[in-house]
């Protein structure tokens, strides 16, 4: 989703930019391996907590997210595959509020249910009429709490952690099994190597202005273009899918 579907560095890094704070601390023990992705989550969340402006609540970091900048021709990528019966999953360490928003702007026919890589009540309410998601979301970022006693939720400060950096293509692999989709017809998208997995779970991988030269090697396909509807172009050609 990062640097794909949104045009920022991370959806974190969009937080952290509105409230005037840096996880470089964070970063720096991550790349290190002094910090592994659960604490790191703890941490940024406790960061956020720290900002002048804390305590910082559910509706607020909501509320923060909006205007997030998205990558030129998303709609058209993800509903065109929708509209010709493509599954579609977006498998992010991003927040996941965007990812939601994304999700809802794509809603089923069916009612809201609670489901494994499905929306919140909220969104659904709020986005959705209601609805269910077409998409499969997974992604991590906080959890709401209890009330306090302005009316607002807390942040649980442990955290969402749903995908793994290195353990994408787990859940890509556990997608094909419940969708019954083989992986001769699974794509990836991605940027960087935290993508590798979903690449070689998946018969067709388009690397997306790649962060970093490691992931090429296991790319089938470079786009150098912020624009994916060339990404559109290159999956309808490879599996042979009308194209827009």
């Amino acid at each position: 989703m990062d640097r794909v579907l949104v045009d920022h560095l991370s959806t974190w890094q969009f937080v952290y930019d509105r409230l005037g704070i840096s996880n470089d601390e964070s970063f720096a023990l991550y790349n290190q391996g002094l910090l592994d992705e659960w604490e790191w989550i703890k941490r940024d969340l406790a960061l956020i907590q720290s900002a002048p402006s804390a305590p910082v609540h559910d509706e607020e970091l909501r509320a923060m997210m909006e205007g997030m900048p998205m990558m030129k021709g998303w709609e058209v990528l993800i509903g065109h595959l929708l509209e010709l019966g493509v599954h579609v999953a977006i498998v992010s360490g991003g927040l996941q509020k965007t990812a939601r928003d994304i999700a809802a702007r794509f809603p089923s026919d069916r009612p809201w249910v609670k489901r494994w890589g499905g929306i919140d009540r909220h969104t659904s309410a709020q986005q959705a009429g209601g609805l269910d998601t077409r998409l499969h979301v997974f992604t991590n970022g906080w959890l709401m709490g209890g009330l306090t006693e302005t009316g607002q939720h807390e942040i649980q400060p442990f955290g969402r952690y749903q995908v793994e950096m290195n353990g994408k293509g787990a859940l890509v692999k556990m997608l094909q099994r419940r969708l019954g989709v083989e992986p001769e017809h699974t794509a990836a998208v991605g940027d960087s190597a935290g993508d590798i997995g979903m690449f070689e779970a998946s018969a067709c991988a388009v690397l997306f202005n790649p962060w970093d030269e490691r992931p090429v090697p296991y790319a089938d396909h470079v786009v150098h273009e912020k624009d994916l509807e060339v990404v559109l172009g290159i999956l309808c050609e490879r599996f042979g899918l009308r194209k827009p």
